[in-house]
């Protein structure tokens, strides 16, 4: 029988195909897990607004981790934790991206923030996640350098383009570990499956971390188990495998 109770998806690039879709395949091998008591739930960078739809389009009941863990909610209206970045330090970083000409972009709890509606932002603003974007490389090295030296942070990226930042400590496995208490599970009973950097911590964790085929280089070495892309259903793949027949 299979040990794993727990299902933990990243959003874009792993559970959504290319065009930000959940195909047949991902969403038959879900449906089948959750009907042997598997909690599948999603872990993504993505905002509670943006991922909602598609916690939704599978009649999920299960909590959501959202922001890289930044929140994490245990029904899709029904908030349980959320850790903020200062608002001092949030001006620092945007000093840094208007130094260096980069575009940036992040999210607080009223929604995304980038160059264009900076203004709407306000000393009560709640931060969740500060972010930039390049496909400068060495653009993107000064910017995290100097990052840095702002202060302690999760620095991951959801692609090679782009640098998130979190709160120290704060990651997607630090969100799976609250749903995992709030569930009365362990990190063992947990299969992770992402693309990503901001997916690392959460494939380390997991008792299962699976990486995408369509992975970044780093994600897949890693990790022991890698499945299909995105293109190819590798969820479903991954589902099956390590979940499914398992149990047979």
């Amino acid at each position: 029988m299979s040990r794993i109770k727990l299902i933990a998806l990243d959003l874009d690039g792993t559970l959504l195909n290319e065009d930000s879709q959940v195909s047949e395949e991902n969403r038959k091998a879900i449906a089948e897990a959750r009907s042997q008591g598997v909690t599948v739930i999603v872990a993504t960078g993505r905002e509670v607004q943006t991922a909602k739809p598609y916690w939704q389009e599978l009649n999920l009941e299960s909590p959501m981790v959202t922001v890289n863990g930044s929140e994490v909610w245990k029904s899709s209206g029904e908030l349980y934790m959320r850790q903020r970045l200062n608002v001092e330090t949030v001006r620092a970083l945007h000093k840094i991206a208007v130094d260096e000409d980069c575009w940036f972009y992040g999210y607080t709890t009223e929604g995304m923030i980038d160059g264009d509606n900076w203004s709407r932002t306000t000393p009560e603003s709640q931060w969740l996640k500060f972010c930039y974007s390049s496909e400068n490389r060495n653009q993107l090295e000064r910017v995290r350098a100097k990052a840095e030296e702002v202060g302690l942070f999760e620095i991951t990226n959801s692609h090679p383009s782009n640098i998130e930042l979190n709160p120290s400590g704060i990651s997607k496995a630090s969100g799976i570990r609250e749903v995992c208490d709030l569930l009365a599970l362990s990190m063992e009973e947990v299969m992770a499956v992402g693309d990503s950097l901001n997916d690392k911590a959460m494939l380390l964790e997991a008792g299962i971390g699976v990486a995408m085929g369509n992975a970044q280089d780093e994600v897949k070495q890693l990790v022991n188990a890698v499945t299909g892309s995105n293109r190819e259903d590798g969820v479903a793949q991954a589902i099956r495998r390590y979940v499914l027949e398992a149990d047979k």
